[in-house]
């Protein structure tokens, strides 16, 4: 049973907006989520959770799980969506993997700690000889990986093969239990079984503007750790066999701290990248906000694009919180219908220990 890709349609730049040597050309994108999505009232009557209660408090309408709900059987490993993915980014840029100079992928749930999920995709592509990086982060690490991208574009870390493949995606469900009684758990537990979903996206990529057919340009990718001195907001555990522990629970979020802190500091990224680019903020017509839940996103998009005219691109509200795969749901959203000379901001917080980064977009001028 294959995944499917998402509602597939039919950094360093110069300031001031202008493309540096070292744009990102986005010449394919391609993503896949897990089979069919679950709704509320699927997951009310699997969980017992309120369908009412996840509508109005977390926003979030549907979602895709790796692993069979009734069951908890794995269906779907996370090398399986990123290779889905994969596939479709290559097709999508009418590419053969042997083009391929570079893999980065970025994920917080890895299938196993070694090998790698990139050096595995690769396998599974039939790429040889070519570096296989892989980030460990959370829902910045699509960003991340786009700025190594740059990076090894700039210094021809691909040789003679021009393209990069920057891939993102999580499998969350791997630290739902679904197999216990949920009447025992608190709300704070359960959220997670509603807010959370898996899958992966990719990117085909390639330096500077000598690609045809590329379909956009990626004009900066930045992050940086913001978090110097406080509490991480989001732990998720990595159990070896000897230190697992009973009762310590693999995902824990403090959902206070994160209601407060992700808005100003998606405010703090949205400025910074203006000023950085010189793009007066009416010279931008889309907004890639913050995903978290469907209503905490709408939130911060109210924030974000305040007096603006910002067309906002969002899926987590039918996709769940999907982690590193989320910044490849919006980019193919946002290129179905990205006009000529059009531009966009991306911004992704990440609350493990604070991590802001965002990107921008500009379209090709015909």
């Amino acid at each position: 049973m294959a995944a499917h890709p998402a509602g597939r349609p039919a950094g360093s730049a110069a300031r001031n907006g202008r493309r540096g040597a070292g744009a990102v050309q986005l010449a394919g994108i391609g993503t896949a989520l897990p089979g069919e999505p679950v709704d509320n009232d699927r997951l009310s009557r699997r969980l017992g959770i309120a369908s009412e209660w996840v509508e109005t408090f977390i926003g979030t309408r549907t979602r895709y799980f790796a692993v069979d709900l009734d069951t908890g059987r794995a269906r779907w490993s996370l090398e399986d969506l990123c290779t889905d993915a994969a596939d479709r980014a290559l097709a999508d840029a009418g590419a053969e993997p042997g083009d391929v100079g570079f893999i980065v992928v970025a994920t917080a749930t890895p299938d196993a700690l070694m090998p790698t999920t990139a050096t595995l995709l690769a396998d599974r592509l039939g790429i040889d000889g070519t570096p296989a990086y892989q980030l460990q982060s959370g829902c910045t690490g699509a960003v991340q990986a786009f700025a190594l991208a740059l990076a090894l574009l700039e210094t021809g870390a691909g040789g003679d093969r021009p393209l990069g493949l920057v891939v993102g995606g999580d499998v969350c469900s791997k630290h739902l239990d679904l197999c216990q009684d949920f009447r025992e758990l608190p709300p704070g537990a359960l959220v997670n079984y509603a807010l959370f979903g898996d899958g992966a996206g990719a990117a085909v990529v390639s330096h500077g503007t000598g690609r045809a057919g590329s379909r956009a340009v990626l004009t900066r990718a930045e992050h940086r750790m913001s978090g110097l001195g406080l509490p991480p907001g989001q732990r998720l555990e990595w159990f070896g066999a000897a230190d697992r522990h009973p009762y310590r629970p693999a995902a824990t979020e403090d959902y206070k701290a994160i209601e407060h802190r992700v808005p100003a500091m998606a405010l703090e990224v949205r400025d910074e990248l203006l000023d950085a680019l010189g793009w007066p903020p009416e010279s931008v017509g889309h907004l890639l906000p913050p995903q978290l839940s469907g209503r905490m996103t709408e939130r911060i998009t109210r924030e974000l694009s305040h007096g603006l005219e910002w067309d906002a691109v969002s899926c987590v509200a039918e996709t769940g919180n999907n982690g590193n795969a989320l910044v490849f749901l919006q980019l193919e959203k946002l290129l179905g219908g990205f006009g000529p000379g059009r531009r966009a901001l991306g911004i992704a917080i990440e609350s493990s220990k604070w991590i802001k980064a965002g990107f921008a977009v500009e379209a090709h001028h015909g």
